[in-house]
Parts: C-alpha cells; structure tokens; sequence
C-alpha cells in the first residue's frame, strides 16, 4: 500500500515537472516572470462564459504538453480586472495573450480550438 502511494506520488510529481503551469493571475507575479524573459500567457476567464470554460478544458489538457512546461498561464478574472483588459486593450472574455517575456507573441481571443490555442501558447517559446 505505502509502495503504491508512493509510486502514485512520484508519477504525479514528475507529471507536474513536464506540465503547464497554470496559475490565477497577479500583477506581481506577471511582472517578475517578464522581467525574467519567460514565456507567459494571460488568459481573460468569466465563469459565467461557455467558450472560456471550453478553453479552459483545452488548457487542462495541455498541462502535460512536454512543449509547454516552461510557460505559465495566467488565469485572469475578466469581471474583476478591468483596469488591466483596459490597459491591454481587451473587448471580450475569451482572450489570450501570449508574450516571451514583455513582448507579445500572440493575441486570440474566442478562440476553442487545442490546437490553434496551443499554437499560440508555443508562440512564446
């Protein structure tokens, strides 16, 4: 039992080590991760919003895309940040932004399918 879970744990571990990394936005965490150079989406979510939870299903399962483990998604709350889709010029929930460090790569928005979303994200890389 205590051989199974370990196992389990090791597997789950080393799955996160090759995965997305999806993670609520911060104006601070954003910040340090550009001024680093690293790749960085943002993605404008409304739970209310029926393409934002379609995408946020296809971002799921990108999480153990091994092209994908050194970008970070940020996951914006599109009703509460609006000085920031202001700043960035976002209309609509649905929108991703995809940047190599401060410089955007990518911008969608609406956008549901893998693999056009998943293009975007390898913009930045």
């Amino acid at each position: 039992m205590l051989k199974t879970l370990l196992i389990s744990a090791l597997t789950f571990a080393a799955s996160q080590a090759f995965a997305l990394n999806i993670t609520p936005y911060s104006a601070e965490a954003l910040k340090s991760a550009q001024a680093a150079g690293k790749p960085v989406a943002l993605h404008f979510h409304a739970n209310w919003c029926s393409t934002c939870r379609t995408q946020e299903r296809a971002f799921l399962g990108m999480k153990g895309a091994p092209a994908l483990k050194d970008v970070t998604l940020f996951v914006v709350d599109h009703d509460k940040e609006k000085a920031l889709r202001q700043a960035l010029k976002v209309r609509s929930q649905s929108t991703l932004i995809v940047y190599q460090g401060s410089q955007q790569t990518a911008f969608v928005a609406g956008e549901t399918d893998p693999a056009a979303l998943q293009a975007a994200l390898k913009s930045a890389l």
